[in-house]
């Protein structure tokens, strides 16, 4: 009987290729295959340079390999190599698919461990200097998508909480900040939007919830909406 081999979902985080962690660094130099997704940079791939290279990438709007034939991929190649790693940006336990390539992995018998990367939420905070928590004003936060599977409604609930992080909101944003206003939330409560976050050519926006829901002009790369009254500007802060 052969030997399987290991698979490792490993997070690349949000797109800067030393924001990947030092575990995730190591395993993907040692890796002998890596499937990646379409938002891992060629800069990170340099770190695994003696691997087989797979593209299979997934982005919204866009033609992408299908969640099943990833999940096959993964099987088989944990068949043929001694050493699997699954790239995912951010983080892989966060929108990323985890839950059906693990249970594809277990239900195989193969072996699965899980590295986390930097979710881009935690990095849009840090590339803005707005915290998504804040003393006395921001005590809970949540990260929520607009993508639904086929079955579910077009529109879930929106959250209850004192910030709100959408992630791939470029399409979405106006319809939340629609939403939000028809539950009585303030005109003016302050909104960042970021593009490419972490990269050299991230994009960071200031605007109020009632110019949100006019749409954004940001479609070139992965769109991050950040909503709450902690994203206001310090008075000294110095500017993006």
């Amino acid at each position: 009987m052969a030997v399987l081999g290991k698979v490792y979902l490993i997070g690349a985080g949000p797109g800067a290729a030393d924001l990947i962690t030092v575990r995730g660094a190591r395993l993907l130099a040692q890796a002998d295959v890596v499937l990646y997704d379409a938002l891992v940079t060629p800069e990170m791939l340099e770190l695994c340079a003696e691997a087989e290279k797979i593209s299979v990438g997934k982005r919204s709007g866009q033609r992408s390999t299908a969640q099943v034939h990833i999940n096959e991929q993964l099987v088989e190649c944990a068949r043929r190599y001694r050493m699997v790693v699954r790239l995912k940006g951010g983080d892989p336990m966060l929108f990323g698919r985890a839950d059906e390539e693990l249970r594809a992995l277990e239900e195989a018998g193969i072996e699965v461990e899980v590295v986390p990367g930097i979710t881009t939420a935690v990095a849009a905070a840090a590339a803005t200097r707005q915290p998504l928590t804040k003393r006395g004003v921001a005590r809970s936060v949540a990260f929520f998508t607009s993508s639904t599977a086929p079955d579910q409604p077009e529109h879930a609930a929106l959250p209850e909480t004192d910030t709100m992080v959408q992630y791939m909101g470029g399409r979405e944003a106006a319809a939340t900040a629609e939403r939000l206003l028809g539950q009585g939330r303030r005109p003016d409560l302050p909104v960042v939007v970021i593009e490419n976050c972490s990269r050299p050519d991230q994009r960071i926006l200031r605007l109020t919830l009632s110019d949100l829901a006019h749409g954004l002009d940001m479609a070139h790369g992965p769109v991050l909406v950040m909503i709450g009254e902690t994203l206001q500007r310090r008075p000294h802060q110095s500017p993006d």
